[in-house]
């Protein structure tokens, strides 16, 4: 049996575990601490034992996932650094919080994964990015990896490059909902139900996506695909050149990085 923990009950720990729920993976356990009961109150439903400590988790699990924001990682660290084994692996998916800085509050050869996941793990559809650190074996990489695999897509990336690959799938669904806002609120202003575009533009992100993942051509082809000699997609993008588009994305990613940056422990 796989035992599997959470310290952090909130919205990406919640998607983690009801994306294991749902999956395919079988054989394993799940518990769960958080300081909110209100949080915790749903877990039961999903089949997740709650625990009283964080430490009562980490004594009882052998994979236990950090889910608690980085302001919260000192405190929490240190209620649990005593249950920490040579064999517990931990699964950080705080932003900015590096291998060294958990190893410092807990034992110096603890095994550390990083992780950068997506809130669309809650229906399985999410972009998670994993980092090996020292001292984990390559069945409890394989191990943890699995877990995102079966909701979702997943990458393995060197350890320096965690906090710039934020703004790639952590950050970056809310810059897309975001982008979508400003299309529905289009819709509406020209006198189209929002009912009805929100559908038609959440669509044509899932069919441009499977384009990019699926098609075979580059996004400078799949661009022109769209854009025929003098038509209206061409006339669009003009002015989303003028506004510099692609300049406002590099600011926002750039600014994402830098926050991370200063995150960092």
């Amino acid at each position: 049996m796989k035992k599997i923990g959470f310290i952090g009950a909130g919205n990406m720990g919640y998607a983690i575990m009801k994306g294991i729920v749902n999956s395919s993976l079988s054989g394993c356990s799940l518990s769960a601490y958080d300081h909110d009961k209100d949080k915790l109150s749903r877990l039961s439903e999903i089949g997740v034992n709650v625990c009283h400590s964080g430490l009562e988790v980490v004594q009882t699990c052998k994979y236990v996932f950090l889910a608690v924001k980085p302001q919260m990682f000192e405190e929490v660290l240190d209620a649990l650094a005593a249950g920490v084994t040579e064999e517990t692996v931990l699964i950080s998916i705080a932003a900015g919080i590096t291998a060294d800085y958990i190893r410092s509050r807990t034992r110096a050869d603890a095994k550390v994964i990083l992780v950068m996941p997506n809130t669309p793990l809650l229906l399985g559809e999410g972009a998670s990015a994993l980092a090996k650190c020292d001292k984990v074996t390559d069945e409890e990489f394989g191990s943890v990896s699995s877990i995102f695999a079966e909701c979702g897509v997943t990458a393995a990336l060197p350890e320096d490059k965690m906090k710039e690959i934020i703004a790639v799938n952590g950050s970056s669904p809310a810059f897309i909902y975001l982008f979508a806002k400003a299309f529905v609120d289009y819709a509406v202003k020209v006198g189209i139900d929002e009912k009805v575009a929100l559908p038609l533009f959440a669509q044509s992100l899932v069919g441009s996506a499977k384009m990019l993942t699926d098609s075979g051509y580059s996004i400078d082809e799949l661009i022109k695909m769209v854009s025929s000699p003098g038509g209206t997609t061409l006339a669009g993008l003009d002015e989303l050149y003028k506004g510099k588009l692609t300049e406002i994305v590099d600011h926002a990613c750039e600014a994402c990085t830098k926050r991370a940056y200063e995150l960092s422990k």
